[in-house]
């Protein structure tokens, strides 16, 4: 028969077992037990768990164990910070797109998709964004610009990108009629009369007239602009023209002309005097007070101007040197070139590659 004595000192026998197998156990929380061999020998690396983690970088375990990032964040030095995932590739926020410079990485915007830059973000040199894309245009005083569209408040300003995409460039010159385009599109109106013919090329328009067999009238074709000018401030204009042929004019008429004014469809007799007539081997003014000898009809183009200053005094150069002059010059407003009579015989042929008012 077992005594109560036996039975205690069993369980103390017991007691005193599981005691020794507490003592050999690491305290919860503290240091690996001594006899537990150590896992992670790697310089930077950690034990959480049974693996080696790097908390530097690892979005899991990033600056300790179990400290994990989200999945719109990457590990960095042991702190969590946003990034982009697009297209299977991690992007570091505001890191632009390798495939657009108007794109970036704004994860708080989206961690999955790029960004577009604001209009008018630098995007390159001489370029901003517009719209998405990076590309040679101007952003001025909150507005997108083209390249080579002019200030609404002073046309001898442009958008010149390549100077400056943040303010209006000057430029020499405004444009007033460009070759090889439709000059109805460019506010010109034509004063016409059979027989003529305009056509275009590449880089000009050209105006032929002829007058037909026996003929009492001839073919007229005059190209015509409104308000090309002010009326009461100096100008210049430059017209780069080339005459294939043109007859002998007649006195306040011409088969090839540049006027600095015109009143109706053919002129009032000062617009037809202070006229510029063009013959095969002269320039002059059209009602004969001057005249100087040039090789009009060489085949090649030339470059005339017309410049009227302050004092209404116009000189008229051609390839830079003066040829003309004359006092109290006046004008409309709206110049013309072309054959302005339908003089049986008096006419011309020429092609004009442009005509520009010069920025004072």
């Amino acid at each position: 028969m077992i005594s109560i004595r036996s039975i205690a000192l069993s369980c103390v026998v017991v007691l005193g077992f599981f005691a020794a197998c507490s003592d050999d156990s690491p305290t919860p929380g503290g240091p690996p037990d001594a006899s537990v061999p150590e896992m992670c020998t790697d310089a930077g690396t950690t034990q959480c768990g049974d693996t080696c983690v790097s908390t530097d970088n690892d979005p899991a375990h990033c600056g300790g164990c179990d400290q994990a990032c989200t999945n719109t964040e990457a590990c960095e030095s042991s702190i969590c910070v946003a990034v982009c995932r697009i297209d299977g590739q991690q992007f570091a926020a505001e890191a632009v797109n390798p495939a657009n410079a108007c794109e970036q990485c704004v994860p708080t915007t989206s961690a999955t998709a790029w960004t577009s830059f604001a209009d008018g973000t630098a995007c390159g040199t001489g370029q901003v964004c517009s719209t998405g894309a990076c590309s040679p245009k101007c952003f001025i005083n909150g507005t997108i610009y083209d390249e080579g569209t002019p200030n609404p408040t002073n046309a001898c300003e442009v958008c010149t990108p390549a100077t400056s995409t943040t303010a209006w460039s000057p430029r020499e010159a405004i444009p007033l009629l460009v070759g090889g385009t439709d000059i109805v599109a460019q506010g010109w109106t034509t004063v016409a009369q059979g027989p003529n013919t305009l056509t275009y090329g590449e880089d000009y328009v050209r105006l032929a007239t002829s007058t037909d067999s026996g003929g009492r009238t001839s073919g007229q074709l005059l190209l015509a602009k409104t308000n090309a000018v002010a009326p009461t401030q100096p100008f210049t204009l430059r017209v780069t023209m080339q005459v294939e042929s043109v007859s002998r004019h007649n006195q306040l008429d011409s088969g090839a002309a540049i006027l600095g004014s015109l009143t109706g469809s053919a002129g009032n007799g000062t617009d037809r005097s202070q006229m510029i007539y063009l013959d095969s081997a002269a320039i002059g003014w059209a009602d004969d007070t001057q005249s100087s000898a040039f090789a009009v009809t060489d085949g090649a183009y030339h470059v005339y101007e017309l410049a009227v200053d302050a004092s209404k005094v116009a000189t008229v150069s051609v390839d830079g040197v003066a040829k003309l002059t004359r006092n109290n010059f006046t004008t409309t407003g709206t110049i013309a070139i072309g054959d302005q009579t339908n003089d049986p015989n008096v006419d011309g042929v020429v092609r004009i590659k442009s005509v520009e008012k010069l920025c004072q």
